[in-house]
């Protein structure tokens, strides 16, 4: 006598495919998803100026190394300029773990050329051992400085350009539909 539990009725097999591989599955999902995005961001209300102030304070606190509270400050400018806030979150994008490090090695060279630091002799070198707090301090001080007057420079001029090339996007877009 067998204690195996009888078959199934045919009604409840699966008699459906094998699923399609997982990373094919993935690759499906990801697509749909950026193309959900990108039609939620062309159907935005508002006018090309309001969109685009959004964008630009965004893509401004984007460019400051405040992990964290990017999206915020974003947000926040994007009240004080009226613009779009959910565009102001999106443009924060712009630094995410895949550009940290481009980005901000690229506003501390700003900031060095902008303060003068990488001409001639003025360039901070910083010590391999630190014999005090107060070295370090005036060291990372200075770091801080550099890099914060970078990311201003770039920052201003990263949100000055989005604004123009998403004004102009938007408003064709619009025209065309």
């Amino acid at each position: 006598m067998s204690l195996d539990p009888p078959p199934l009725p045919v009604i409840f097999q699966d008699k459906k495919a094998p699923h399609p591989p997982l990373v094919k599955r993935r690759r499906s999902q990801l697509r749909r998803s950026w193309r959900y995005f990108y039609l939620r961001f062309l159907r935005l209300r508002g006018t090309p100026g309001y969109i685009s102030r959004g964008l630009a304070c965004g893509v401004f606190a984007g460019c400051f190394p405040l992990f964290g509270l990017q999206t915020i400050i974003g947000v926040l400018l994007a009240v004080l300029f009226r613009g779009h806030k959910l565009t102001a979150a999106a443009g924060t994008w712009i630094s995410n773990p895949l550009t940290y490090v481009p980005i901000f090695a690229f506003n501390y060279k700003v900031g060095e050329l902008l303060l003068g630091f990488g001409v001639g002799e003025t360039h901070v070198i910083f010590p391999d051992n630190w014999q005090s707090w107060s070295e370090l301090k005036e060291s990372g001080l200075v770091f801080l400085i550099t890099l914060f007057s970078g990311c201003l420079l770039v920052g201003a001029i990263a949100s000055i350009l989005t604004y123009f090339l998403s004004f102009r996007f938007v408003s064709r877009w619009r025209r065309r539909r």
